[in-house]
């Protein structure tokens, strides 16, 4: 089993990580943790009391001695308890969820901010588990963790102070034997943390195929492979229990060690205490009263290692929330500049993918006029997609730049690029939503009418209008409850209504049947007018009337031109089309030979 998890980082390193996913509410937070330190204090102080009140109590009861005693205690307890209430108001006052939705929200807000580039390497799983689990598991515990571990170490550490007033030895002894759950506790921190951080990922993991999983089954059961990737399933879930069998056989010897070894110590102080007492050197009072305390400590003494480990499960989510955090956006030109016109240019690009030394793009130099149509043409992998995700900015190139109107993409802002770029995918995603709130999201202060004029427009409003609830029909996961040629048409109504000067046609038409390709053709013929159109093609043929042509090839420029042009230069693009010439005349042949 690999070892390759993140080194444990440092307590006060820890703190800082809470602190920041506290944000707007570190100041109360950090209140509310030295509150419950100063409660679990003043309980100390409160159950000290107790040393005073027995000896005024034994051997012969003197109450009126002893009920100062026992108000000093019941004052000391209800400031306490009064403390500790104020300081758990974090939890039942909501400032918990509050900071939650923050923190989940700032996510949110990371997610939009990361380079796609990146975020495409993570599956969506584990996105899902940094976005809901790890993030809940960052405070939802921490103050009543925090509680038992301040009453499991500060109160008998200020009780063993104040046993020094009253018998030197007891209080040395006690104050020996408390802090042995510090050096403990960090001798088993780093096994602790190493663990918690191996089932964090192998939660993820699992996290992962499982959604994996669920949204791919109606492609697994039409593939008759559900049984091979159950057993993938099976496999993480395996995998999982395999981490958290190793975490509680490997805990189990450190944590009876840890019990046993605070067990005797405070079986030690008895002992110690009879002793004194037979020796006549120790009130016997005294002695009782420290019984008392102790017992009282025993319990929480020997678990606290145990509640310790909360503090882990929350120190590998500060890891997962911080890695996710820290992923820095693409760099920002300033000042922010704002193209006047729409010409794209590519100059003397050269691109890689984060993690590879192979360049996909190399010294790539285009230029694209407004108002024209250029389709990209190659052979797949030659580097025709990640032109246009450039183009989107979803990552910056290694050498060169790409301008809009003259203006480099890294002087304009993320919001104001988007607004610029539509694109229609080949594999159409929809939202579980409306069909209304899915073409809506391209303008979302679109009135009805609008919506309705962009989907006549890409000549949908006839079949969604058939459907029994019409534009508020849901179109299920991903659009699952509609055909490939309706989700095409929905997403062209989308970019219709979005109205942006710059379209990208990823192969919209390549896996229709000819009824839906004449009418997503038709919808894209509306779609491209009066704007600059980047189409990746595969098939030459709807692509032949193009104002140019670029053909790529390794990710470099082979050919450039309009159709006819290329096809009289005898190059790349012209064997290209004659190979796809001759596959349409075999059909034709084998067809005829069938008949």
């Amino acid at each position: 089993m690999s070892t390759n998890t993140p080194p444990i980082t440092s307590l006060r390193e820890t703190w800082r990580q809470l602190m920041r996913s506290a944000r707007s509410r570190s100041a109360r937070l950090r209140a509310s943790l030295i509150a419950l330190a100063v409660a679990a204090a003043v309980q100390g102080l409160a159950l000290a009391c107790l040393m005073p009140l027995f000896q005024t109590l034994i051997p012969a009861a003197n109450w009126q001695a002893a009920l100062p005693w026992l108000l000093i205690m019941s004052v000391l307890m209800l400031t306490s308890l009064a403390i500790r209430w104020w300081a758990q108001g974090f939890d039942y006052l909501g400032y918990t969820v509050a900071n939650t939705h923050e923190l989940r929200t700032l996510m949110g807000e990371q997610l939009r901010r990361i380079p796609l580039e990146l975020l495409q390497d993570k599956r969506a799983g584990e996105v899902n588990a940094t976005l809901l689990g790890n993030v809940d598991e960052n405070l939802n515990y921490l103050l009543t963790v925090a509680a038992m571990m301040a009453h499991a170490l500060i109160t008998p550490v200020v009780v063993a102070l104040a046993a020094l007033y009253f018998d030197w030895r007891m209080g040395l002894i006690l104050l020996l034997v408390f802090p042995l759950l510090i050096p403990l506790y960090r001798w088993r921190r780093p096994s602790f943390g190493r663990g918690m951080q191996m089932l964090a990922d192998a939660n993820q993991r699992t996290s992962s195929d499982i959604l994996e999983y669920t949204q791919g089954l109606p492609v697994l059961r039409a593939a008759c492979c559900t049984g091979e990737k159950a057993e993938h399933l099976r496999d993480s879930f395996s995998h999982l229990e395999k981490i958290q069998t190793i975490g509680q056989k490997k805990g189990a010897k450190p944590n009876l060690i840890l019990a046993t070894v605070m067990e005797l110590a405070v079986l030690l102080v008895v002992f110690l205490g009879i002793l004194f007492v037979v020796q006549g050197s120790l009130d016997i009072a005294l002695l009782a009263a420290l019984l008392v305390i102790v017992v009282r400590f025993s319990e929480p003494l020997a678990t606290f290692v145990i509640y310790a480990k909360v503090i882990d499960i929350m120190e590998a989510a500060l890891g997962k929330i911080d890695a996710l955090s820290n992923i820095k956006p693409l760099p920002q030109q300033t000042p922010a500049q704002l193209p006047d016109g729409f010409e794209i240019r590519f100059e003397e690009i050269s691109f890689a993918y984060a993690n590879t030394e192979k360049q996909i793009l190399r010294n790539l130099n285009a230029q694209l006029p407004a108002r024209s149509l250029t389709a990209l043409v190659g052979p797949s992998g030659s580097g025709k997609t990640t032109i246009t995700r450039l183009l989107m900015r979803h990552a910056d190139p290694q050498k060169g730049r790409i301008t809009i109107g003259g203006v480099d993409l890294r002087a304009i802002e993320p919001e104001r690029l988007n607004e610029l770029i539509s694109v229609v995918f080949q594999d159409v995603y929809l939202f579980d939503d409306s069909i209304l709130a899915n073409i809506r999201m391209a303008r979302p202060d679109a009135s009805d009418e609008e919506v309705e004029a962009a989907a006549r427009a890409a000549h949908c409003h006839e079949f969604i209008t058939r459907l029994p609830e019409g534009y508020q029909t849901l179109v299920g996961e991903i659009g699952g409850r509609l055909s490939g040629g309706e989700r095409q048409r929905i997403s062209i109504a989308r970019a219709i209504l979005k109205d942006a000067p710059i379209v990208i046609l990823d192969e919209p038409t390549a896996a229709l049947d000819t009824e839906s390709e004449v009418a997503v053709q038709a919808a894209i013929d509306t779609l491209v007018r009066e704007r600059i159109v980047i189409v990746i093609a595969h098939r030459l043929s709807t692509i032949a009337g193009a104002d140019q042509i670029l053909v790529i090839d390794k990710g470099e420029l082979a050919e450039s031109g309009k159709h006819q042009e290329l096809l009289a230069n005898q190059g790349r693009y012209a064997r290209m089309w004659q190979a796809q010439q001759s596959i349409k005349e075999w059909h034709i042949t084998s067809a005829q030979g069938v008949i």
